[in-house]
């Protein structure tokens, strides 16, 4: 049996707004060309890293596309210079992330994928960087004011679980529904916020939404 070659990691850190941004590239063998999967992590006040679980799982859904993924600490976060900023700074450490891969990986198109406060941001991020794709999970509609973000015009996955302990799903659902275009929504049964015991049905479900997306592009 030919064993898959491993997916190559790089530390690296990348010069932002509020000073230096802690990243990680993964490059799964032969990867796809010209496109880099920016990954966006929870609330960094209540121990959001780039190593959360549901980030690590959206960066592995990319990768088993053969996509390139990044995932990076927002500032005051890990070996990020700066201080938390209510998603406005972070925001503009996630486009300084993008614009990077663009310039320094020729990353000509941008998936834009976030978890929980790291939704948020990556929504922002979408709108603001004209993504390819955007992957939004758990994203707590009750805590920031989505209603108020420009909605990207790129294809959009929303996953959501339906016992999610910190963001009602019916709230999520609702927001959904005042959106156009309407993004692709799913509810996972059972699934909590940080989705334990479910992460590769998170990961086989974003892999499987994504490798559609990119077929149709190519």
């Amino acid at each position: 049996m030919t064993q898959r070659a491993p997916t190559l990691q790089q530390k690296i850190s990348i010069a932002g707004p509020a000073g230096p941004i802690e990243s990680l590239i993964e490059r799964p063998p032969n990867a796809v060309a010209g496109i880099v999967a920016v990954c966006c992590h929870p609330h960094p006040l209540y121990g959001g890293t780039m190593q959360n679980k549901v980030v690590h799982t959206l960066a592995r859904a990319a990768q088993d596309q053969g996509v390139t993924s990044l995932r990076f600490n927002f500032r005051g976060v890990g070996g990020s210079g700066g201080t938390h900023d209510k998603g406005m700074g972070e925001s503009d450490d996630a486009v300084a992330v993008a614009d990077w891969c663009r310039r320094e990986l020729g990353a000509g198109s941008l998936w834009a994928l976030g978890f929980s406060f790291g939704s948020y941001v990556a929504l922002r991020l979408a709108a603001a960087r004209d993504a390819q794709l955007l992957v939004t999970v758990a994203p707590p509609v009750q805590r920031f004011d989505f209603a108020r973000l420009e909605v990207p015009r790129c294809p959009w996955l929303v996953v959501q679980g339906d016992a999610d302990e910190l963001v009602n799903h019916e709230a999520v659902l609702g927001w959904t529904r005042t959106l156009d275009p309407a993004p692709q929504v799913e509810i996972l049964p059972g699934a909590e916020h940080f989705f334990h015991g479910r992460l590769t049905v998170l990961r086989a479900l974003v892999g499987e939404w994504l490798g559609r997306r990119l077929k149709t592009a190519s």
